[in-house]
């Protein structure tokens, strides 16, 4: 520690104090503006922008003052004082404004236009504090520097205390606060802390020597006895006040996100909770849905639409693949897919990958009449763990694998839509496997969902597209074997006594034979290969959805998506292996879907026109 500087502990410890609460800040305002703003990669970028600028105008500002005002020292423990009530105006702003002051993104047509919005909303919250985080470092080594020191000493010393308070703040916000006590609990803490630096900051014995860089006539000279305890005392009665404001944020933040406003009064909130990687809720409409939420959206329900869809990548690869026994799900959600694996009773093992320890825990629960209490069953396994992770380092392979992800234009989930992780997934079969492969048509664009079509058929060749009936989602599948599908052999396991809890299960969704899943046939990579020909491949090395999902997550083409696919579909005689009864059923329950497709095509059209 520099030698001639009296207490420069204490501003050592203020310094790194100042560090840990603004990593700490940054991870909770991270996590509640990406509920607010969505979770892309641009929102992303655009909260630590503003916060890096933050940093770069309060350093260069703090710098002038400092040299013209003097008093550094002064100056630092005034910066730790006004964060205590920036941190709690940015708490304000996220929790109690934002959430109520909606912007609706599908307003425009451009995605930057959303953008300097979300800019704006940003700079309002967490400017401030960030600028007095970037303030204080400046002053703190101001304060400590002396006349004839060697100035490197300092510099390293304050920016080792800084570095160090900044990765304690953000391992623990994240592995510990977070999970622990909630972003509440977390903002309350750090204006506490920032409290704490201040009082710190502002202790000072009875002589002090003069910074190096205001070097006068006489480097000591006397002041006034130190006013700490005063400070201290009225710092923390204001911190107290302060912390005591913080509201925890609204749990239809956390279920609904950027629209939460429009469901106030409309939903009530069964279940809000902060996990470790995630901010979960299960919510009730007046109509009796159930839903499940997920970074501020419907990730799961028990609404036709996404029961089916949620039944369909468990019954497919369940019934197309001839003899399963072991099987891999990746993301647990509402836990109804793999809980559509629990009525046969030739699987002997299931393993459900989830990162979110909150959702098998507590939020499959809720759905327990719906996933058949996947959860309790004797031949499941829950692994926490980052499911691309767990894929690379299992040596266990699967007869059936489905991968329900979230959404690619959440940050990070892109790489569970890439050549190399499908690749991954072919090494996890066993020989004849199958895998499913969960795509929204929803919150999406052409060029998205062609990218991940395009690069699941790269690594299955042989995939198959299938719709749930409405056009909301499809699901891929994919064969390490042959890829024929014997119909008559999946009816008669259906029939089966031992199986009537799986035909139950499926005629809750309208499924009632096999022909009917089977009609929900919506194409092959063959039929395909036209319309995806100029598709962009999303690879690890680039991770290129997350960008271009991230930029069309606002439009609303899903419709359009599922004409186009459709457009391609055509009958697949020579994949259903059938007697020629179950074929004319078959291809009149395509025939059908087809009609009323073209029926409501031309409905939709004619309304349009009219408008």
């Amino acid at each position: 520690m520099t030698a001639g500087a009296p207490w420069s502990w204490a501003v050592y410890l203020a310094i790194a104090l100042s560090g840990c609460t603004a990593l700490g800040a940054q991870v909770v305002w991270t996590r509640l503006l990406s509920l607010l703003l969505g979770a892309t990669v641009y929102t992303f970028s655009i909260i630590l922008a503003v916060f890096l600028f933050g940093l770069g105008i309060g350093s260069c500002a703090a710098a002038l003052l400092s040299q013209r005002v003097g008093r550094p020292r002064l100056m630092l423990g005034c910066c730790q004082l006004l964060l205590t009530a920036a941190i709690a105006w940015a708490a304000y702003i996220i929790g109690q404004v934002l959430p109520y002051r909606p912007i609706e993104p599908t307003a425009s047509g451009s995605p930057w236009v959303v953008f300097e919005f979300e800019l704006l909303r940003a700079l309002l919250a967490i400017l401030p504090a960030s600028s007095l985080w970037g303030a204080s470092f400046p002053l703190a080594l101001a304060a400590i520097a002396m006349s004839g020191d060697d100035p490197a000493r300092p510099v390293a010393e304050t920016y080792a205390a800084n570095t160090i308070g900044a990765i304690v703040g953000a391992l623990a916000t994240s592995l510990w606060l977070i999970p622990s006590f909630g972003t509440q609990r977390a903002q309350q803490l750090f204006i506490g802390l920032s409290a704490v630096a201040a009082g710190l900051a502002l202790m000072s014995p009875a002589f002090s020597p003069r910074p190096a860089a205001y070097p006068r006539a006489g480097a000591m000279r006397p002041r006034p006895r130190s006013l700490g305890p005063a400070v201290l005392a009225a710092s923390s009665g204001m911190a107290a006040l302060l912390a005591w404001s913080v509201a925890p944020i609204p749990g239809v933040t956390i279920a609904y996100g950027r629209a939460a406003a429009s469901w106030i009064g409309h939903a009530r909130i069964v279940y809000a909770g902060e996990g470790m990687n995630s901010s979960v809720a299960v919510t009730t409409l007046p109509s009796g849905s159930l839903n499940f939420h997920v970074s501020g959206k419907v990730e799961a329900s028990n609404e036709l639409m996404d029961m089916r869809l949620q039944l369909m990548l468990g019954h497919l690869p369940a019934l197309v693949h001839q003899n399963p026994r072991s099987v891999l799900v990746v993301g647990m959600g509402s836990g109804v897919t793999a809980g559509s694996f629990v009525p046969y009773p030739e699987i002997e093992r299931i393993v459900v990958a989830e990162i979110e320890p909150l959702v098998p825990m507590v939020i499959s629960q809720y759905f327990g009449r719906y996933n058949n209490n996947v959860v309790r069953d004797s031949r499941v396994a829950v692994v926490y763990d980052d499911a691309r992770h767990y894929v690379l380092t299992t040596t266990e392979k699967f007869d059936i694998i489905t991968t329900d992800p979230i959404h690619p234009w959440v940050k990070g989930s892109a790489a569970l839509y890439t050549k190399e992780y499908f690749e991954l997934l072919a090494r996890r079969l066993n020989p004849g496997g199958v895998v499913a492969q969960w795509v929204p048509l929803y919150e999406s664009s052409p060029d998205v969902v062609k990218s991940e079509i395009a690069t699941f058929f790269d690594v299955f060749p042989q995939g198959t597209v299938w719709d749930n009936g409405i056009g909301y989602d499809v699901v891929l599948l994919g064969q390490t074997g042959g890829a024929t599908v014997d119909v008559d052999r999946m009816q008669r396991r259906l029939d089966r006594g031992d199986h009537a809890l799986a035909i139950e299960s499926l005629r809750d969704v309208r499924f009632g034979s096999a022909v009917d899943l089977l009609a929900t046939y919506a194409g092959r990579a063959s039929d395909l290969a036209p319309w995806l020909a100029h598709a962009e491949r999303n690879r690890d090395v680039n991770l290129r959805l997350q960008y271009i999902a991230g930029l069309d997550f606002n439009v609303r083409q899903r419709q359009q998506i599922y004409d186009q696919i459709m457009a391609y579909c055509r009958f697949p005689g020579d994949l259903f292996v059938a007697s020629n009864e179950i074929k004319q059923r078959l291809r009149k329950s395509f025939d059908m879907k087809e009609l009323l497709r073209k029926s409501l095509a031309q409905r939709r059209s004619k309304t349009q026109d009219e408008n």
